[in-house]
């Protein structure tokens, strides 16, 4: 499978490249800075100069050929609630144009927990909530793509533990690698079309939880 991950660099995206390329997957990694290309290189993806700044149509030429896109880019804590509007809500928006300019139906975004209720949007992340919240109404609203939009916990960088829960009642914690090893899962896993899954880390194994999710 030919995989175009857009945020490639950042802490979820390393981890789903790396799990991508140990699977045997042709892995294109999306990746604003030239030094970054190294790196990928390495570790047996092809680095890809990619702005999601830039309009849709520029955007679509670097998706010709993708059998699927994996959407985990995010402006980072460190910018303006103005560059968390062009990265994580009209950077994913025109991603999602290109793709389908592009003709590659299968989009997985990593979104976030509780986006579809505006009640428990954590009061300090309001802006970036807004964000998921309408990029993901855009993708299964607006798009013909075969998406999957995952809304993991709270985000840890501890060891994986290969368990999760999915869609609890309750919020909780995940961490990246997690995050990571159930977005190239459910990639696979066509029964998750047109699925919304929330996951925290929990006791089921995530082959198996992926399964569930998809049911």
């Amino acid at each position: 499978m030919k995989v175009f991950v857009i945020g490639a660099h950042g802490q979820i995206g390393k981890k789903i490249v790396s799990k991508l390329v140990a699977q045997g997957d042709q892995v294109y990694a999306g990746i604003r800075q030239p030094e970054q290309a190294e790196a990928f290189e390495d570790a047996g993806a092809e680095p890809v100069q990619f702005n999601l700044m830039a309009q849709p149509e520029d955007l679509a030429l670097a998706f010709k050929g993708m059998d699927a896109i994996v959407f985990s880019a995010g402006s980072g804590g460190q910018t303006g609630y103005d560059m968390t509007l062009m990265i994580d809500l009209d950077g994913a928006v025109k991603s999602m144009e290109a793709a389908e300019i592009a003709g590659v139906k299968r989009y997985v975004i990593i979104s976030a927990e509780f986006t579809p209720d505006r009640s428990r949007w954590p009061r300090a992340l309001q802006p970036y909530y807004v964000a998921k919240y309408y990029a993901d109404e855009w993708l299964k609203t607006r798009t013909q793509l075969d998406y999957t939009i995952l809304q993991p916990g709270t985000l840890l960088n501890d060891a994986g533990t290969g368990q999760v829960t999915v869609n609890p009642e309750v919020g909780g914690e995940i961490t990246r690698d997690d995050v990571a090893t159930f977005t190239v899962q459910a990639l696979r896993t066509p029964a998750t079309i047109g699925q919304t899954i929330a996951l925290i880390n929990g006791t089921t194994p995530i082959e198996t939880a992926v399964q569930q999710a998809a049911k």
